[in-house]
């Protein structure tokens, strides 16, 4: 039964698989917060001196058969030095998406010359799991240790995490990866699409 009908098996397996894509969709909009430490909306702050900010995101299409990777450097000014967003291949969850985003993000911090980082991360199952920098045997492990590597390369690096209304230009950098097909890179100045953002996020900067 189902809608208060007979319905064929076939019909009824797929209606299951529509329910089931639309679940791992909405889980992509999930963030582990902590609710006791994290106040309900944040102030955005600069980075202290010579340091930058590093924020990444990333979302996945089409019920996981490809992903997309935002990320966006600022400085003690709050002015954006660096942005990338990047098309990516099939991911298993969000996790997944979540943690492939953080290390492109490590990766183009470091190639476009940065040394001093400062990493903001919205998921703190994942923020635990850099941290911590232990062995991890998971199938996303080999991932972790990559994420390591790159933390150890920067003359100094910390990670800290926030709320997603302090990540929106890095959110809406890795939507706006669906409309690509490689990736695009942006270098000391604003990303056109994330126009509205880089405005909503200057009116929360102290």
């Amino acid at each position: 039964m189902h809608g208060g009908a007979f319905q064929h098996p076939s019909k009824l397996a797929q209606h299951a698989v529509d329910y089931l894509r639309e679940f791992v969709d909405a889980q992509d909009h999930l963030r582990v917060l902590d609710p006791i430490h994290a106040p309900a909306h944040q102030t955005l702050q600069h980075p202290p001196g010579s340091f930058f900010k590093l924020n990444f995101d990333g979302a996945c299409f089409d019920g996981g058969a490809s992903s997309g990777y935002g990320a966006v450097i600022r400085n003690d000014k709050g002015e954006v030095m660096a942005a990338i967003v990047v098309r990516g291949g099939a991911v298993r969850d969000s996790e997944e998406v979540e943690v492939m985003a953080c290390r492109k993000a490590l990766e183009f911090a470091i190639d476009a010359g940065f040394t001093k980082i400062i990493l903001e991360v919205n998921n703190a199952m994942v923020l635990k799991m850099i941290s911590q920098a232990q062995l991890d045997l998971s199938r996303l492990g080999l991932i972790y240790e990559d994420i390591w590597c790159l933390a150890a390369g920067f003359m100094s690096f910390s990670s800290n995490c926030v709320r997603c209304n302090t990540n929106s230009v890095a959110h809406a950098l890795a939507r706006f990866a669906r409309l690509i097909d490689n990736e695009i890179i942006w270098l000391e100045e604003d990303p056109p699409p994330m126009a509205d953002e880089l405005y909503l996020d200057a009116s929360f900067l102290i």
